[in-house]
Formats: C-alpha cells, structure tokens, sequence
C-alpha cells in the first residue's frame, strides 16, 4: 500500500505499482471469472479483463443484451451463458446487474454459490439494505466489492487510451483468507486507477449521495436555474447554453480536472477570479442544508427503498422514459444538440 497525504489526511491505497498485473493474474490464473449481466458495468469490466489475460466468461439472458454480447466476441456455449450456467461454472461471480435485477435474480443465484467461491458487486446497495433487497450471502463464500468511479463506458474507453478508471474496494466476508488478494487482483484487472479501502455501507451511501448530488441530480438542477435565469432575461438559447455548459464542460473542467480549482481561476480572467471567489460562499451556505438532508435520506434507506418502490413497478421502464425524454425535449437540451454540431471538429 501506499500512503499518501490528501489535504492533511494521510491515507493508504493501492496502485498498480504496488499491485501489478502479473501479480493479479498469478493470483487468479485458477479462477473462472463469471460476469453476471451485461448492461452498464459488464461490457466494461467483462472486456477489460478478458483484454488482460483472465478467464472470464458471460452470464447474459437472452435479448438485445445477449445480442451486444456475441457482438463484442463473447462465444455462446464457450465464454456466453445463461445466467444459471455462468454462475455455476464461476468461482468468482461478479454480479454486476443492476439493484432491481439483483432482487430478481437472488434467489436463483445464490443457489450457485457454493462453499469458497467468491461473489462480486460493484455497488454496496444489495448488501447494505439487504433487509430491503433479500440478498444475504451465506457465511462460506467471500462477500467482495471492487466499484469504479465512473460507468462502464469510461472504464473501457480509458482501459483503450490506457489509462485507469479508480476504483473503491471492500471486502465484506473473508470465508477463504483470500479475499483481499481476491479483490485487489479483480481491481486491478478491470483497469483501475488507484483503489482505496472503504465498506460496503460507506461506498453506498456515498455514491447514492453522489449520484443525487454533484454528479447528477444537483448538477442538472444547477444548470437549469442559471439558463431559465438567462432566457428569462431576454439572452438567446444559444447565449444562455455556452453562458451555463458549453463553457463549463469543454473549456473549465478541463482545467480543474487537471490542476485543480484554483488553477482553473489563475487561467481565468481578474473578473471571473474576483466574481467566483465572492459568489462560492453563498452558493455553499445555501447548497450544503440540501446536500445533509440528502446524505440523511440515504442513510435512513429512504432513497433504498423509493429506488427498490419504483424499479419494481410493472410499468417503470415506459415511465422511465418518458421522463429522460422530457429532459431530451426540453430547450436546453435540445440547444446542446444545435452546439454540439457547430462544434469545429463535427464541420
């Protein structure tokens, strides 16, 4: 491990230096690795490691998805299975379906593992709330966690580039004393960045948070206000789009993703700088009673449960969508389509 000090917090983590890829195959080169689902996370994870020299095999049901399988080269009857048969031919069943299908498929899946396996998620949700989900493991099998930080998409696009995605791990049952090992070595094979130590709960109730907060749900809602503001002050659709998220995203993550806040505020002009510093506060005070009485309610399992309450309806999917395509259809978004291909190099 190293350790490394983060804004006076000395914390230890894992890198690829300490943990190498010959190490993380030796370590596995007698497991079977099944990738239970391939939706989000499986493609990502089931191709990186397959890329990287593991025997891994898919467990798909049929479908669209099973479709998308065979066309990213996974072989029915030879490294493409139905779920059942996938679970039990693995030693390592990584269950990346998503929070609702785990719920479904729990029953029949836990009847494949058997003692000394080692059953993978990339969420904390089934386990944390299992009261809620049903999913309890049974005490002789390991119960491990390696969760990227981004979607699937990204965790392949960057194992391509070669670059890594990072990535939390846990391990919540240790029935072999080889879980760790276990763990850091899947971790490693899916192409992560660094890893760092965290629980099933904390990694759920984080990224649960997260997800409503900064990286989805706060962030729309921020944008929004600021173009509505714009346009009802007579600026155009196009004005009021770079004004808010063309700039954002193109020109000044960039910079913070790269050096930090306060390096994307050197680059930016006296005014910017002085306008930031001055307004960050009151966007902070009034942000924050927000973002704690979101934490409460994940914590609480109140978000759990309205999650497991609406993937559970007959009709989620169509009301699903009905909702992404109002986000689709609304102005803004529909003047993100218009910039996007005036974009220099889509012309």
């Amino acid at each position: 491990m190293a350790k490394m000090n983060f804004g006076g917090v000395i914390e230890e983590v894992m890198t690829r230096e300490e943990f190498p890829l010959e190490k993380a195959r030796e370590i596995l080169k007698d497991e079977t690795i099944a990738v239970i689902g391939y939706g989000v996370q499986g493609p990502g994870q089931a191709c990186n490691l397959r890329d990287n020299g593991f025997n891994v095999i898919v467990g798909q049901r049929q479908g669209k998805t099973f479709e998308k399988a065979i066309a990213d080269g996974w072989v029915p009857g030879e490294t493409l299975f139905s779920i059942e048969e996938a679970a039990e031919k693995g030693t390592i069943v990584m269950c990346l379906l998503s929070d609702a299908a785990v719920m479904s498929v729990w029953p029949t899946l836990k009847q494949y593992l058997t003692p000394g396996k080692a059953l993978y998620f990339s969420h904390g949700f089934a386990i944390t709330w299992s009261d809620r989900t049903g999913c309890v493991p049974s005490n002789d099998i390991d119960v491990i966690m390696v969760a990227p930080k981004g979607s699937g998409t990204s965790l392949r696009t960057m194992f391509l580039e070669g670059r890594g995605l990072n990535s939390s791990y846990a391990v919540y049952n240790d029935a072999t004393g080889r879980a760790l090992d276990r763990t850091l070595a899947l971790g490693i094979g899916i192409g992560s960045g660094y890893m760092f130590e965290t629980t099933f709960q904390r990694e759920a109730t984080s990224d649960l948070t997260g997800e409503r907060g900064s990286l989805m749900g706060a962030i729309q809602g921020l944008l929004l206000a600021q173009y509505e503001v714009l346009r009802e002050n007579g600026h155009t659709p196009s004005e009021a789009f770079n004004e808010t998220v063309e700039e954002l995203t193109q020109s000044l993550m960039p910079l913070f993703a790269q050096k930090g806040m306060d390096w994307m505020y050197a680059n930016c002009s006296t005014t910017a700088q002085r306008g930031a510093l001055d307004w960050m506060g009151p966007f902070h005070d009034a942000c924050k009673p927000v973002v704690q009485k979101l934490y409460e309610s994940v914590k609480s399992g109140n978000e759990a449960q309205i999650s497991i309450d609406a993937n559970s309806k007959p009709d989620y999917r169509v009301g699903l969508e009905k909702e992404l395509e109002a986000l689709h259809n609304s102005e803004m978004w529909r003047t993100a389509e218009v910039v996007r291909q005036l974009r220099p190099e889509n012309n």
